[in-house]
Order: C-alpha cells, then structure tokens, then sequence
C-alpha cells in the first residue's frame, strides 16, 4: 500500500496542491486528468521528490517518511523506489540510447558497467528499441527517445513509476507507438504506475483508478466507468466534453 497523506505545495502565495491524502494499493495504475494548472504535474514532482512541499507524508513499504523534512539518506532511499518518465525526454544529447540508459545504473546503483549493459539491452530490447542502442538522441524520432526513456525508467526496476505527460511533446502520428509501450509494460509488469496524460481514450482503458485533479484537489477518484461515464461532477463532465471537440 502506498499512502499520502495532507501533501500540500505552493509556489509563493499560489497553492497548487491543496492537503491531498489518497491510498494506492501496489501494483495499481492510476491515471490522472485534469485541467491544466490543476496539480497533476507538480503531484508527481511531490512524491519524486523534484519538488519539495510544505507539508506532506508518503507511506510506501510500511514506512512513513515527512516528505516536508527529509534526512538525505531517505531522500535517497525513496528515489531508488521511483522512476520519472518526463514529456521532454530528458536524455543526455552526448550519450547514445545505450549510455542513456546505463547512466543510472552505474551511478545510482553502483552496477558494473558489464552487468549495466547487459540488463540496459533486455530493457531497450522490451521498448523495441534495442537496434538503436549506439544512436545518439540527435538521431533518434521523438517516440524513439520517449522509449529510450522508458527503457531507462525500466532498468532501475523500481517499485513505482510516474508518466508525466509521456505523448505531450510527439508529433500526433508518433503518439500511438509510446502508448503501445506503456500498455505493453502495463501487461507483463507488476509496477504501481501514475499517468498523467490527455489521452483520455488510454487513460480510461488502462487505469484501475482515475483521479480527477481541479484548483490542487481531489475532486474524484474512483474507477474509470464512474469518471467517464457517471461522474456526478459537472466539471468532470464539463471538462470530458471539452477534451472529445479537441
């Protein structure tokens, strides 16, 4: 069980997360939506830790950390239990898809480079992307080096993964291929996994649960057939309908 409990983030005077508390069971794939400004970015900053709250404490393997007041050695600890899959990418321009995805590895996890080779090829080879592992990004399309990420967020074999906004930055004829791959890992892997996405469509077929974001609350989390279908919010509804004309 993963629990967060009274997270709240402001930037000066603005609140963007208001005293969230919600209960992630592992293994979940929650989906969150809202529109934009709502929190759903800066809530995924929250709990990687890029983004330090006011106030704020997250549960994860029966240990209860303040996310307000983190010692260093904790802030480590739970960054080996996250992986981050950003909407630029964020690869290394000098590295090739292979060195991209080792980085991590050999750093963080301390990892012999052979060993780090070794387990970075099965996970380029699981996004498909195993012919380019010598390629530099500069070579690489958009949905190839948002795989290439992917496969990075993979090899570290954490406990949780966070998608902010995986297809935001792909030309529209590129956006189908990540999502093939994110529903492919949803499959064949038992991490808990928070989307941020506009897909809506995936959203609603992937997700155990959707949590609908507005002014930095929760207005909703529940099942994808009670958001999409029976939300007894007019601003999910309201927003749903606006996100079917685009």
């Amino acid at each position: 069980m993963i629990k967060v409990e009274h997270l709240t983030k402001k930037f000066g005077n603005t609140v963007i997360l208001d005293d969230l508390s919600f209960e992630v069971k592992e293994g979940e794939i929650i989906g969150i939506i809202g529109s934009s400004g709502s929190g759903k970015s800066t809530l995924l900053r929250c709990l990687n830790l890029l983004e330090k709250p006011q106030n704020g404490y997250l549960t994860i393997d029966n240990e209860k950390f303040n996310l307000a007041n983190l010692q260093e050695k904790d802030t480590l600890r739970l960054r080996k239990k996250m992986s981050m899959v950003f909407q630029s990418f964020n690869l290394f321009n000098k590295k090739t898809a292979l060195e991209n995805v080792t980085e991590g590895l050999i750093i963080v996890q301390r990892m012999e480079k052979k060993a780090a080779t070794e387990k970075a090829i099965k996970y380029l080879s699981q996004v498909g992307m195993k012919d380019y592992a010598q390629f530099y990004p500069a070579h690489l399309s958009g949905g190839q080096k948002q795989r290439v990420a992917i496969a990075r967020a993979l090899a570290l074999e954490p406990e949780i993964i966070l998608f902010d906004e995986p297809t935001s930055a792909l030309d529209p004829e590129l956006v189908n291929e990540v999502l093939k791959v994110i529903r492919e890992i949803s499959q064949t892997h038992d991490f808990t996994m928070f989307l941020v996405s506009h897909e809506m469509e995936f959203i609603k077929s992937i997700s155990d649960r959707v949590m609908f974001l507005h002014n930095g609350s929760i207005l909703e989390f529940a099942n994808p057939e009670n958001i999409f279908t029976n939300s007894r919010h007019d601003r999910i509804r309201s927003f749903l309908s606006q996100m079917e004309r685009e």
